[in-house]
């Protein structure tokens, strides 16, 4: 299991969970910011800090954010594990679900 970022997160990027989080598993998207699942340690760190209130444990997603899952799997598929957002730097595309969403619909 793994904490999810979800869409409430889309076209806001508070960022504050980049900053607490200790194993630098959360990646900055062109729209939002998405937890790698195979670097985070579930340590739930990020999820009190955020102001949006975008940030789940998996288990305890709403239905409606459900797809967040799969497409935070999808999104680092081709990526892999990088080892790190700050030595990574910024993806340059979003999930295409994201990129296509509306602000505030997913």
């Amino acid at each position: 299991m793994t904490y999810v970022i979800a869409q409430p997160c889309i076209d806001v990027k508070d960022r504050a969970c980049v900053d607490e989080c200790p194993v630098d598993c959360i990646y900055e998207g062109p729209r939002m910011l998405y937890i790698q699942p195979d670097e985070c340690v579930d340590c739930g760190a990020c999820e009190p800090v955020c102001p949006q209130e975008a940030i789940f444990y998996e288990d305890d997603l709403p239905a409606e954010s459900f797809s967040f899952v799969a497409i935070s799997v999808d999104l680092f598929a081709g990526l892999g594990s990088p080892g790190g957002a700050a030595n990574f730097g910024p993806l340059t595309v979003d999930h295409p679900v994201v990129a296509a969403t509306e602000t505030g619909q997913a």
